[in-house]
């Protein structure tokens, strides 16, 4: 007969491994954050403070977007940039009864999950449609799914908080990991990739156009240098270049931190080539909306924010859009407050015109 010890006891499942100090720091430490339908509570404090739990992501000026669009029952809306799905499950209980919403992304990590949070809020099936994909493609889509066009389309083209916080995904410097940066880890060259394949010149010409570095030369040869001798492979590394770089020049207590921050946006935009998605979006945009059609778009840089005025002013003039925002609407300072990240964000809007003759007459 077994004894009372053998081996038919279930075995008690693995201790969570311990941290360091009273609260965990690094991203995969942060159980209660990751798991918020276990620990409501311990979420809420986080919110409370101000930060973004890990993991998840905060919509950025969900109100004011819901009154540039309007979006009503009925309606076909479009998010071109899922994420968290915070804009999207806005944007489908508007829309309901009878509306769909139609769903795209590029990163296949978080795509599913967030799709997955959509689908078990209890919407009919058949009102949300999502498909992994970069959000320049997204007209094919709209054209397949509503040939009318949409009646509301956003594009909010800030990086996701899980996608920032995570150190595997790259696109930090606050922890090491891998210098990716690819918004599809599965596609194109990594961050640590582009660096072997650029010259001085090259890489000086990314850091001013997307990040308007002003010590653009300097940083490029320092990095290059330096990635030469031993290849640059973690964000870890590049961080410390450029900090090292930053501290030959400075003559204060500068920590190079800002001067990081734009060298990773730089590198971020080469290796997504994220001005070259946008700028396509733009061109299409006017056909992926139903006359009276309405588009907001969420810029977090200016280099993003230049191409979206541009592309908003030529269309009015053309008579394609029959008014677009005059100047940019930012986060009340409450929000900014709660959520540090909405800061730099700019909202912008554009209204299809209404009928043919109008597009006309605008042209004229």
């Amino acid at each position: 007969m077994p004894s009372p010890d053998s081996d038919s006891r279930p075995d008690k499942p693995p201790r969570r491994p311990r941290y360091a100090g009273k609260n965990p720091r690094q991203f995969h430490e942060k159980y209660k954050e990751l798991q918020p339908q276990l620990y409501p509570d311990d979420v809420a404090k986080v919110l409370d403070s101000g930060k973004t739990p890990a993991g998840t992501h905060r919509p950025i000026m969900v109100r004011e977007i819901l009154q540039v669009l309007a979006p009503k029952p009925g309606d076909v809306a479009v998010d071109c940039t899922l994420g968290y799905g915070g804009h999207a499950t806005e944007l489908l209980t508007k829309v309901q009864p009878g509306g769909r919403l139609l769903a795209v992304d590029a990163d296949p990590l978080e795509l599913p999950k967030a799709e997955a949070r959509l689908r078990g809020l209890g919407f009919p099936p058949e009102s949300l449609v999502v498909q992994r994909m970069n959000y320049a493609g997204v007209a094919q889509l709209i054209a397949a799914e509503s040939p009318g066009g949409a009646d509301v389309l956003l594009a909010d083209l800030g990086l996701s908080s899980m996608q920032i916080d995570d150190p595997r995904r790259g696109f930090t410097f606050k922890f090491s990991g891998p210098l990716d940066m690819r918004m599809n880890p599965g596609r194109g060259l990594s961050a640590a990739d582009l660096l072997t394949k650029l010259d001085k010149s090259k890489l000086a010409a990314i850091l001013t156009e997307n990040a308007d570095e002003p010590h653009a030369e300097a940083l490029a040869s320092a990095i290059l240098q330096m990635h030469g001798r031993e290849p640059l492979t973690t964000t870890e590394d590049l961080a410390e270049v450029v900090r090292g770089a930053v501290r030959r020049w400075s003559r204060g207590p500068e920590t190079g931190d800002d001067t990081v921050r734009r060298v990773f946006q730089a590198l971020r935009i080469a290796v997504n080539d994220e001005f070259g998605a946008l700028e396509s979006f733009l061109r299409q945009l006017p056909a992926c909306l139903k006359p009276g059609g309405r588009a907001a778009i969420l810029t977090f840089h200016s280099g993003e924010d230049r191409r979206v005025k541009q592309a908003f002013k030529e269309g009015l003039r053309s008579g394609v859009y029959s008014s677009i925002s005059q100047d940019v609407t930012r986060a009340t300072p409450t929000e900014q407050r709660f959520n540090p990240r909405s800061a730099s964000a700019k909202l912008r809007f554009a209204v299809r015109a209404a009928t043919a003759e109008q597009e006309s007459a605008g042209g004229a």
